[in-house]
């Protein structure tokens, strides 16, 4: 059951807009509520920006239908890969960041029950180099993570979204910390 205050969906974007194409979550995200306000779907989508995800994340994990990460991926197909998380191995208590597949796995330990079903649309970059701007063809990857994203919010349920990913599970492609 979800919390009165909560939205259905939950999008969180993470990136750093001091480190060029690192900034394409945060920026996508911008995009999107702009969007999502305009046509009156933003009473059903939450948008989260971070730098990275913490372990407090779990607590906005609660009550959701659907979660949606997105961040910058380096050696990532091009414009993007959107696929199904899964939980994954918990992070010890000194780490910095969570991977969302270990933040899945984690709210699974601290709630003691199942996380919302969760997705990933990692958009390709190029240049993470601290101070250099969003490159040209992130732009593009940009432009394309957008019109996708569209599509998903126009039909925000599971079985749409299972039905664009374009892997099953996620291997091997690892979004920019």
């Amino acid at each position: 059951m979800r919390p009165l205050t909560s939205k259905p969906v939950l999008l969180l974007a993470l990136g750093n807009e001091s480190r060029g194409d690192d900034a394409l979550g945060p920026l996508l995200a911008r995009r999107l509520h702009a969007w999502l306000t305009s046509t009156g779907r933003d009473s059903a989508v939450e948008i989260i920006e971070e730098f990275q995800l913490q372990i407090e994340h779990t607590l906005d994990l609660k009550g959701r239908d659907l979660v949606l990460f997105v961040d910058a991926g380096e050696g990532t197909r091009p414009p993007f890969d959107f696929f199904a998380a899964r939980a994954g191995a918990t992070v010890g208590y000194t780490t910095h960041a969570v991977a969302p597949e270990a933040l899945l796995g984690l709210y699974a330990r601290v709630h003691a029950a199942a996380p919302p079903p969760a997705f990933i649309l990692c958009l390709a970059g190029e240049g993470f180099e601290l101070g250099e701007p969003l490159s040209a063809t992130a732009a593009t990857h940009l432009e394309a993570g957008f019109t996708f994203c569209q599509r998903l919010f126009d039909s925000p349920s599971l079985p749409s979204w299972q039905a664009s990913c374009n892997e099953p599970i996620h291997v091997g492609r690892t979004p920019i910390a």
